[in-house]
């Protein structure tokens, strides 16, 4: 087994499909080649994926972010990546490349990344289809706060029950409202309000798994799955 393991290795730093594997928590723990050159990472580093993607943001490399607001993009995205077994999408690169990426999600939330070039598919199919991917984005997040909205938490919120076993716990669901919020409106005015709104959803985004799904589901309820 140990030498079906090398040759498992071995063939992963030779491909140019992009291979890489992150904890529950979000922080790389395996990178083959064709990935570290991609993504700017040495052999043997293990940071976080936010950290990944500050890092390349500020040098001008790696992923093309077109949110001119990075931490409201990272918000975002956080709040959708790795909540579902699996998704597809497709990204584009700062050296120009296009590149279709999956993720696969385990029950202890590690998760399988692996994406492979499509540069060469033609570049008007490529819009057509990230424009879907935008509106599909949009239609999962809270426009507010930028985490997940209603709709979303839900589902996960579904998807957690159906895949519980009869003789186990199907997981938690916490629904968090925000006490004397309407003063906060009454007395500063809804600018304030919608302000709050955001750095209690910025705050609680941040403690989170990567496998767990924080939402806003009304006016000044949260819900954490």
């Amino acid at each position: 087994m140990d030498d079906v393991h090398d040759k498992f290795f071995e063939l992963y730093e030779q491909t140019a499909v992009l291979v890489a594997a992150y904890d529950g928590f979000d922080r790389l723990r395996y990178a083959n080649a064709a990935f570290r050159a991609a993504f700017f990472l040495e052999e043997g580093e293990t940071p976080f994926w936010a950290d990944i993607m500050r890092r390349n943001h500020r040098a001008g490399r790696g992923t093309i972010i077109r949110n001119p607001d990075f931490e409201s993009w990272l918000k975002n995205t956080q709040s959708r990546r790795g909540k579902t077994g699996y998704r597809a999408f497709e990204t584009d690169l700062a050296d120009g490349r296009w590149l279709l990426m999956t993720e696969t999600v385990s029950a202890d939330g590690w998760m399988l990344c692996v994406a492979s070039d499509i540069t060469s598919l033609r570049s008007d199919d490529r819009e057509v289809r990230q424009d879907r991917d935008f509106a599909i984005k949009a239609s999962h997040t809270d426009e507010l706060t930028g985490i997940a909205n209603r709709r979303y938490t839900m589902a996960r919120a579904e998807e957690m029950l159906a895949s519980a076993r009869p003789d186990d716990v199907a997981g938690c669901f916490v629904l968090i409202d925000l006490d004397f919020f309407k003063s906060i409106n009454d007395r500063f005015g809804h600018q304030s309000g919608d302000r709050v709104l955001q750095d209690f959803a910025e705050r609680l985004q941040g403690l989170v798994r990567r496998l767990d799904c924080f939402g806003r589901v009304g006016g000044e309820e949260f819900a954490l799955v």
